[in-house]
Parts: structure tokens; sequence; C-alpha cells
């Protein structure tokens, strides 16, 4: 009977073990959808009732606090997630890969990402590199990429390059502008993963909008267009018809 109980308790530790594996591992690809899969969690409290951002910089490239309460306004107003949302910020050392292709990008967060999706909080990886996006082209830099359900970068060095000799401090608000749009994709904006109330999508840009003053525009992820758009000193906004996407998806 001895032998008999040590091998019923191998047993049960064996399928313990495997089971909080294998929940681990179903966490993890949770967090490796396309872009916009994850819309509807993101925006309505169905499934999740908290949210956290981890927030990972490469050292001496942080975005601002002024930045990063913004975004946290951002989702306050736009999703349902009445148990809080939360960042949780920290640096790394820098990898020493720039530029960044989109493989490296993803090989980073792979390494480093701590935070997945449990039982009722979603997570989101949100990288600030210390390089220039390698889909730089003679006509303009990429400021930003969403590129997971959960995940987005944010070339930070491009951003401070781009700003440095302003007048004022327009960082923070070319900062603000960059996220809040990326994560504008990741809330299926426009047209992917949150379908469209109107018809909104600008044909020659797919997945941004065609209102110019919105948010989701097009120029608003690429350097001389996004300066553009804030020229006057303040972040763009999601125009009536995007928040209406939103909403019908779950949202504020």
């Amino acid at each position: 009977m001895k032998y008999l109980s040590v091998i019923i308790l191998l047993v049960l530790m064996s399928c313990s073990s495997d089971d909080s594996q294998n929940d681990a591992l179903n966490n993890t690809q949770a967090n490796k959808l396309n872009v916009g899969a994850s819309a509807n969690d993101l925006l309505s409290d169905t499934t999740f009732s908290s949210l956290v951002v981890e927030v990972v910089y490469v050292e001496g490239f942080e975005p601002s606090q002024t930045a990063i309460s913004n975004f946290v306004s951002f989702l306050e107003n736009r999703t349902y997630k009445p148990n809080g949302i939360t960042v949780q910020k920290r640096a790394i050392s820098p990898p020493g890969l720039t530029p960044y292709t989109n493989q490296e990008i993803i090989a980073i967060e792979d390494a480093n990402r701590l935070l997945f999706n449990n039982s009722n909080q979603i997570a989101v990886w949100a990288f600030f590199a210390d390089g220039a996006s390698a889909n730089n082209t003679d006509s303009g830099v990429v400021l930003g990429t969403a590129y997971r359900n959960t995940s987005f970068v944010i070339y930070q060095e491009t951003i401070q390059q781009l700003t440095s000799g302003t007048i004022t401090n327009t960082t923070p608000i070319l900062e603000s502008t960059v996220i809040t749009h990326e994560f504008g994709h990741i809330l299926g904006l426009t047209n992917l993963g949150t379908p469209l109330q109107t018809n909104h999508e600008d044909l020659e840009h797919p997945k941004h909008c065609n209102i110019e003053s919105c948010l989701m525009y097009w120029k608003a992820e690429n350097g001389n267009g996004a300066m553009s758009m804030i020229s006057g000193g303040s972040i763009p906004q999601l125009d009536a018809q995007c928040i209406a996407d939103l909403q019908a998806n779950g949202g504020k």
C-alpha cells in the first residue's frame, strides 16, 4: 500500500506539473496572435476585468511619464476594465541590433516578456527601442508598429531625434500620439478586427482611417506626417467613426 500511495502521489504531481506547463504555454500563445485578434477582450470586461501594460525600454530610452499617463487615460476612456489598469515599467540592456527588423523585435519580446494573460487580466507588451526601424525609407521613418494582438514597439530613439530640435518640448506629444495610434490598431482599428460601422477605411492606406484629423490617420505613425499632425501642440484624437467602431465591439 505504501508503494501504491507513492506511485499515486508521483502521478498526481506529474499531472499537476504538466497542467501548469500547459496553462503557461496556453497563456503565452494567447498573447502571440495577429493584431486585432484580442480587440473585444481588451475593450470589454466580458473575459478580462483588468489590464496590465508591461513597459520595457532600453536603458537611456525611457518614455516620458506624461506619455505613459496619457496612454493610461486613453485606455480608461475607451475600455471597460473595472478592476483597473496598471503599468509595470523596467529597463533592459541595449540588444545591439539596430536598425531593428520586425523579427528582431519579436525575438526581444520573446526573450524578455514576463507578463501574460491570466484568468481575469489581459497583458500588453510595449517596447521602447534604442534605434531605428529597418523599414525606414528615404520618404519616411517608422515611429511605431503593432505586430501582435497585445504587442507593439515604439522607436523611441527616432522620436527623440525628430523632436530634439523643436522650440517647445514636443517629445511627450509625439510619444503619446504614436503610442495611442499603435494601440488603436491593437484595438482593431481601422477594420483590423473591430468591424466598421461606417465606411471610413483609407483604401490607399489600408487599416487606417480616412479622416485626416483622426488619430488613426496613416500619417500618425510616419515621422514627418506625425510631426505635421501635432504641429498645433496637441495629440490627435479618435474621430466619431472610430469611436463608434470601438463602442460596437464592447468599448466605451
